[in-house]
C-alpha cells in the first residue's frame, strides 16, 4: 500500500497511485473552510455596522471646503461636480484645481460656476508639482486657497445626494476623529463596466466591512475622505503622499500614526465606472492589487484563504468529480451567494449587483488570477503613463525611449 494511495470516488477513499493525488482534496479543504468562515464573518460585520445607532446632529455643520482635482473629462463628469455644488449645508466652498489652462474640463468648471452662483466656488489653475502623484500635486496646489478647517476630498467620478455634507462630517463631533472615509455603489455604464463594478460591492467591500470589524479603520478611499487641516498639516500635508500612488490609504493611515482616528461613515457614495475595453480593466484591477500588496503585503496574502469560489472548484477537481466535491462546490457557492447578498443588494443597494449577482463565480475566478498576477511584478499604469511601483509604495516614472 506504500504511502496510502487514494482517490475519492464519491462514496469514500480507494487506492490509487501518487501521494500527491491521495493528499491533495485535504490540502485545499482548509482554503474551503476558511473561506466560509470568512463569508460568515464578513456578513456578521457588515449586520453589525449597519446596525449601529449612526445618528445625524442637524446642529453640527462645521464650514467645509470641497478639494475636487480635476483631469480631463469622464462620463457624466458636469453631473458629478454639479452634485458637490447643490449640498442642503448652511457653508461650504468648492475648489476646482487643474493642471493645465487646456484641459478639457475648464468649460465643464465655468458651467457650474454660472449654473451656482450662490455657491463658493473657485477654479485654480496652476501646474506646479511636488511629486510624481500628479494628483496630489493638483491637490496641493487647491488646498492653498482653502477659507475652512474640514477638508473634504472626492474623486472627480464620484456623485453625491444633496445630504451628503450634512452626514460626511457626523463624526468629526469627537475631537479625536481626523478622518472619514465612506464606501460606494458603482454606476456601471456597459456590460465589461458592470462585471468590473461586481468585484466592488460584493467582494471588495466585504474585505474592508470585515477589517473594520477585525482591526478598525486604518486607511481611507478616493471616494470621500473627509480631514481636519490640523491632521494634515500632522502629517506633513499633501508632501508626505506626493510620490505614493495610494495616496487615499495613507490620508487614512498616516493620521492613525499620529494619533487620530479613522471612521467609516454608513453613508454611501456612488462611483461612475464606464470601462470600454479588456486592457483597462485589466491594467486598473492589476494596478489596485499591486498596490494593495505593496502597502498591506501580509493582508494581501491574507486574501488567499478567502477565495471560497476558487477553492471549492479546485476541491471538485482534486476529487475528481466526487459527490464529496460537488458538496463543498455547492456550500461554497451558497455561502459566497449569500455574503453578496447581505452586504452588496440589502445594505449597499447596489443596482449592478442586484443585476449580476449570478456572475459573482465568475467575477471571483477572474479576481483570483488578478490576486496571482498582483503578486509579482512592479509596474503599473495610470491615466496613460506607466510607473515602477516601489517596495514603500512610490512610484517612479518609467520614461519610453523608444
Amino acid at each position: 500500500m506504500g504511502c496510502g494511495h487514494y482517490f475519492f470516488n464519491g462514496l469514500g477513499p480507494c487506492f490509487h497511485v501518487g501521494c500527491m493525488t491521495a493528499y491533495l482534496p485535504w490540502l485545499i479543504f482548509p482554503f474551503c473552510c476558511t473561506a466560509v468562515l470568512y463569508y460568515c464573518y464578513a456578513i456578521y460585520a457588515t449586520v453589525d455596522f449597519f446596525r449601529q445607532d449612526h445618528r445625524v446632529d442637524p446642529d453640527f455643520h462645521p464650514p467645509v471646503t470641497i478639494l475636487k482635482p480635476l483631469c480631463g473629462v469622464d462620463v457624466n463628469t458636469y453631473e458629478n461636480l454639479a452634485s458637490f455644488c447643490h449640498q442642503d449645508y448652511a457653508e461650504y466652498q468648492v475648489i476646482f484645481s487643474v493642471r493645465e489652462a487646456t484641459d478639457p474640463c475648464l468649460p465643464v468648471v465655468e458651467q457650474l460656476i454660472l449654473a451656482f452662483p450662490d455657491v463658493d466656488i473657485e477654479l485654480v489653475v496652476c501646474d506646479r508639482t511636488i511629486g510624481t502623484n500628479l494628483k496630489v500635486s493638483n491637490l496641493a496646489n487647491g488646498v492653498e486657497k482653502a477659507k475652512h478647517d474640514v477638508i473634504v476630498l472626492a474623486d472627480c467620478d464620484i456623485l453625491v445626494q444633496s445630504d451628503y455634507l450634512q452626514q460626511i462630517v457626523q463624526p468629526l463631533a469627537n475631537p479625536e476623529v481626523g478622518v472619514v472615509t465612506c464606501l460606494y455603489n458603482s454606476w456601471a455604464k456597459g456590460w465589461l463596466a458592470g462585471f468590473e463594478a461586481l468585484g466592488i460591492t460584493t467582494r471588495n467591500h466585504a474585505n474592508v466591512l470585515a477589517a473594520h470589524k477585525l482591526e478598525g479603520m486604518h486607511f481611507a478611499f478616493g471616494s470621500t475622505i473627509v480631514i481636519r487641516q490640523a491632521a494634515l498639516a500632522k502629517i506633513g500635508g499633501f508632501a508626505a503622499l506626493a510620490d505614493h500612488l495610494a495616496d487615499d490609504f495613507h490620508m487614512g493611515n498616516l493620521p492613525t500614526q499620529v494619533g487620530y482616528q479613522v471612521v467609516l461613515s454608513p453613508y454611501i457614495v456612488e462611483h461612475q465606472l464606464a470601462t470600454t475595453n479588456l486592457s483597462e480593466f485589466f491594467h486598473r484591477q492589476a494596478r489596485w492589487a499591486r498596490c494593495i500588496r505593496v502597502e498591506r503585503f501580509w493582508g494581501y496574502v491574507g486574501l488567499l484563504f478567502t477565495f471560497g469560489t476558487t477553492s471549492g472548484v479546485l476541491f471538485l477537481l482534486a476529487t475528481q468529480g466526487s459527490i464529496l466535491g460537488w458538496s463543498v462546490l455547492v456550500v461554497m457557492l451558497a455561502s459566497r451567494w449569500l455574503m453578496a447578498w447581505v452586504i452588496a443588494i440589502y445594505y449597499l443597494h447596489d443596482r449592478v449587483a442586484q443585476r449580476l449577482w449570478w456572475l459573482v463565480p465568475l467575477r471571483d475566478l477572474i479576481n483570483f488570477a488578478i490576486w496571482g498576477y498582483g503578486m509579482v511584478g512592479t509596474t503599473v499604469e495610470w491615466r496613460g503613463y506607466r510607473y515602477k511601483l516601489r517596495k514603500n509604495g512610490k512610484l517612479t516614472q518609467i520614461i519610453s525611449t523608444g
